[in-house]
């Protein structure tokens, strides 16, 4: 068991390599082991692209050879960190190929609950003839695809509050004016987060007070899908979050409109359920997970619905003494982390 979590542990390494590429698949990494040893690794690739389990089996071969790493499979464990898929998809069955590859064994850290699979990949697996264990690791596995499992399960992207505080517990001057709480690290990890992520959500009055591009231009990655609040169109079409960089999506009480550098929707009965509608609509364009930056009022409109599953909280060394109080969370964090002089605190609703 200890050299199965060892491997599985690998596995994990390598699913987190795939974070902000994969969406709306999960990520997951796959290692072949022959006679302890690693003969063959991969994670999944980009949407669309092969899936971890080819892409260490594709490995074992450039190294071995097509005949030298076959006879190899039939001796080899592959670790998977999810259940293999079982159906057509964007790709064929992993569990397929890898009965026809003839694995003697194959260890799996979670099951995978898409209903096209959810215990189908393992069944194919023993009934192809390949020892299979399942639970290697199995929380550690749960945690990493949070995400995916959220929306499956859910309906609804996996939801990331995030906002900075000063010590004393104010969020924004009282007056409506930009005024930067955290250091340059941490906006720097802001904006890696925003690339590991589907899209991030701010209200019009932080559209239009901090005319944030909400881009990941202090870190290399994609840019997310940028998702306003405005319910009465106030935004100015000239504003940052409309300049075309990534996609831009306005949920209002007015119109529904496809624009050049964005998309209008409009929602019936705008504040009733505005939160659970919104999180719906964004299921059903494939959106995975989202990161709500702001402003307090929008944050809050998802801890009064409860509809939220992670928070990071950065708290300054800064005294204001005064200015709009942050939002709370009624639960004592999860973790705690320096980022310079700032502290990060980490909540999660359910783990």
């Amino acid at each position: 068991m200890q050299q199965d979590e060892r491997y599985m542990r690998r596995c994990l390494d390598l699913a987190v390599l795939g974070m902000g590429t994969v969406s709306p698949n999960p990520m997951v990494g796959a290692v072949i082991v022959y006679e302890n040893r690693i003969i063959g690794e991969g994670y999944t690739s980009p949407y669309g692209g092969p899936h971890a389990e080819v892409n260490a089996v594709e490995e074992a071969i450039a190294r071995f050879g097509e005949q030298e790493a076959s006879k190899l499979f039939h001796g080899s464990t592959l670790y998977v960190s999810l259940e293999p898929c079982a159906h057509y998809g964007k790709t064929p069955p992993c569990a397929d190929m890898l009965v026809a590859k003839g694995f003697n064994r194959v260890v799996i850290g979670c099951l995978d609950p898409f209903a096209k699979v959810n215990g189908q990949g393992v069944k194919k697996l023993r009934d192809g003839g390949i020892a299979t264990e399942l639970g290697v690791l199995e929380q550690e596995c749960l945690f990493l695809n949070r995400r995916f499992f959220t929306r499956v399960t859910k309906q609804r992207p996996y939801v990331i509050l995030k906002w900075a505080e000063t010590s004393d517990r104010f969020f924004a001057p009282e007056e409506d004016a930009q005024r930067w709480i955290t250091n340059k690290a941490s906006r720097q990890l802001v904006h890696k987060w925003r690339s590991e992520e589907d899209a991030v959500l701010v209200g019009a009055a932080t559209a239009i007070i901090d005319n944030p591009a909400l881009t990941t231009r202090l870190w290399k990655g994609k840019h997310p899908k940028r998702i306003v609040i405005d319910r009465d169109l106030r935004i100015a079409d000239d504003a940052a979050i409309f300049d075309g960089t990534s996609e831009a999506i306005v949920f209002n009480a007015k119109q529904t409109d496809w624009k050049p550098n964005k998309k209008l929707i409009q929602l019936e009965n705008f504040d009733l359920y505005l939160a659970q509608n919104i999180l719906y609509q964004l299921y059903l364009m494939d959106v995975q997970s989202l990161i709500v930056e702001g402003g307090a009022k929008t944050l809050q409109l998802f801890l009064d619905a409860g509809l939220w599953d992670e928070a990071r909280v950065f708290e300054s060394a800064a005294r204001w003494g005064k200015g709009k109080a942050s939002p709370r969370i009624e639960q004592f964090p999860s973790e705690e982390i320096n980022v310079g002089d700032d502290r990060l605190k980490l909540y999660y609703k359910e783990v």
